[in-house]
């Protein structure tokens, strides 16, 4: 197929409460949506929807919002415009000339994705292989300014049927409320860490002492490049070690495997350059005996629903971080991905399942950026 154009929709949605990492409290999700138009062999006109994960500022990765606008308005969008024959699984390869940049560059691929795949009215959980109709729905608890405050969050999430807590912890913020989470609720529910690069090997001896509250994984503890010293992490604690920041194509993925540097993945498609590359470390990690779940990045409908046909892969054997859309939003973009009985149903309709609501999206809308302009 041709693509004839694109839009960047910029929007900003606030969310219910703000979520506080080790880097960062949001208030406010700021992203875009692309749409972008094809057109196919036989003349039909197709519309496809992506969605860019890039944050505001580059503290989770060198990527911010902004600058992923400039680059896919300079060179990325430039490119994909000028193919003859599109199709999602070269859109990789006529980008490979920019270097890095890998959420602009997922955010297009998705776009073309979902256009293609609805010209051929089939499902993306279909075109991946999906083996699930449902994915266990997890969820990320930020960072709390106490102990109490902790349990009662969590309390509300598990009340509301989530099948496993994921706690973000930081210096100060770790050993005491992972202890009052594991009081009040014990030793059977599936409860897991994530540090966001935020320690050194130096703090060894601390994250040692989460080894008695039995977690699932800890996750990212140390810095994104330090494959070596998570692979001496993980001889010196018996939890194990989760990389998430650290993995960002299958090549990096078959490295920190092979050093021993990690023994389950976190597996972002926007970080790792799209969901076909995602696809391929689910492989390669299966292949390899290493469980890998789908994290999130406060997805909007559209990715939230990708995501959910993601995690219905066979490799993918530990809950996500696919909660229902009001977990995050009040309103979403597309109609609530809702969470039932601790999961979320995959979608079935062509492409990713998911339409997005034009009313919403221009009350959410801060600005358009049309291509070519």
């Amino acid at each position: 197929m041709r693509l004839t154009s694109l839009r960047l929709h910029l929007i900003e949605m606030p969310l219910r409460s703000p979520f506080t990492t080790s880097f960062a409290t949001t208030t406010v999700r700021s992203c875009y949506l692309v749409e972008a138009r094809t057109r196919t062999t036989d003349g039909r006109e197709v519309t496809g929807w992506g969605e860019c994960v890039a944050m505001e500022a580059p503290l989770y990765s060198p990527e911010h919002l902004s600058g992923a606008v400039e680059v896919t308005r300079r060179w990325l969008a430039p490119a994909l415009l000028a193919v003859e024959d599109l199709t999602a699984e070269t859109v990789a390869w006529h980008l490979r000339h920019v270097v890095g940049h890998p959420m602009a560059k997922a955010a297009l691929e998705m776009a073309v994705l979902d256009a293609q795949l609805r010209a051929r009215d089939v499902s993306f959980a279909d075109y991946l292989g999906a083996v699930r109709t449902s994915v266990p729905s997890g969820v990320s608890v930020g960072i709390q300014p106490s102990g109490e405050e902790t349990v009662r969050v969590v309390g509300e999430f598990l009340d509301q049927g989530y099948a496993r807590i994921k706690l973000k912890i930081q210096p100060g913020s770790d050993l005491g409320p992972v202890r009052a989470v594991r009081e009040a609720f014990g030793d059977d529910l599936p409860f897991q860490v994530d540090a966001n690069a935020a320690y050194t090997l130096a703090d060894v001896g601390l994250l040692r002492r989460l080894d008695e509250f039995d977690l699932l994984l800890i996750e990212q503890p140390l810095g994104e490049a330090d494959l070596r010293q998570h692979a001496e992490l993980a001889r010196q604690v018996r939890t194990p070690i989760c990389l998430d920041e650290s993995i960002v194509s299958a090549e990096v993925a078959a490295d920190a495997i092979a050093l021993g540097a990690t023994s389950v993945i976190n597996v972002k498609p926007g970080r790792v350059g799209g969901y076909l590359e995602a696809r391929r470390i689910h492989d390669l990690a299966r292949a390899n005996g290493i469980p890998v779940w789908c994290g999130g990045m406060l997805e909007t409908g559209v990715g939230r629903a990708a995501n959910a046909a993601l995690a219905a892969l066979p490799g993918f054997v530990l809950p996500g971080d696919i909660s229902g859309s009001d977990r995050f939003y009040t309103e979403d973009v597309t109609e609530p991905i809702v969470m039932r009985d601790g999961a979320v149903d995959v979608p079935t309709g062509p492409g990713f399942g998911v339409e997005v609501l034009p009313e919403r999206l221009e009350r959410f809308s801060t600005g358009t950026v049309d291509l070519p302009a």
